[in-house]
């Protein structure tokens, strides 16, 4: 069996409750379940597609908690593969800027352009179904979200590097 984690877009302690949602995982018939932190990441252990995970956690929601969230799955193998390369070393970035990935469903039908920049936040790269952003936090300034949203559209989530590195060791 292999460790896997699911993203769970939009989810905050207001919207799910953390038990609950590991309770539904474990009831779908996932393995050593987990939930890390309060903003939808569950790691457990299965077997299957990425894609048949997906239907199935998705499933396990809607049936454990009466709704369901868009979700990206990724082997904890793959997830370190990916901080193993760093890829962020390659660009140049501010001391304070976050570094972002985010999992995008599928790749794009058309080719893009990177990087994109608007206000300071900048998708620096695309890796597999990966994107990979920085931006500089600042207060009252939505531009990251606008940006991620508005070339790829609602159907993805997004972790800050630390995140991915907690659940790839989770």
């Amino acid at each position: 069996m292999a460790r896997f984690v699911a993203f769970l877009r939009g989810v905050s302690p207001m919207n799910a409750k953390m038990p609950e949602l590991k309770r539904s995982f474990e009831q779908a018939g996932f393995g050593n379940v987990r939930t890390l932190l309060s903003s939808g990441n569950v790691v457990f252990d299965a077997r299957g597609s990425e894609a048949t995970l997906v239907k199935k956690a998705e499933a396990a929601m809607e049936a454990g908690i009466g709704r369901t969230f868009r979700t990206q799955v990724r082997s904890v193998e793959y997830l370190q593969a990916l901080l193993d390369a760093d890829p962020f070393a390659a660009f140049k970035l501010a001391k304070d800027a976050k570094r972002v990935v985010t999992f995008i469903p599928q790749l794009p039908t058309k080719p893009l352009a990177l990087p994109i920049e608007k206000d300071g936040a900048r998708i620096l790269a695309l890796r597999d179904r990966e994107l990979l952003t920085a931006y500089v936090p600042m207060p009252g300034n939505p531009a990251f979200m606008a940006l991620i949203e508005k070339t790829f559209g609602k159907d993805v989530t997004t972790r800050t590097w630390d995140t991915v590195a907690k659940c790839a060791a989770a």
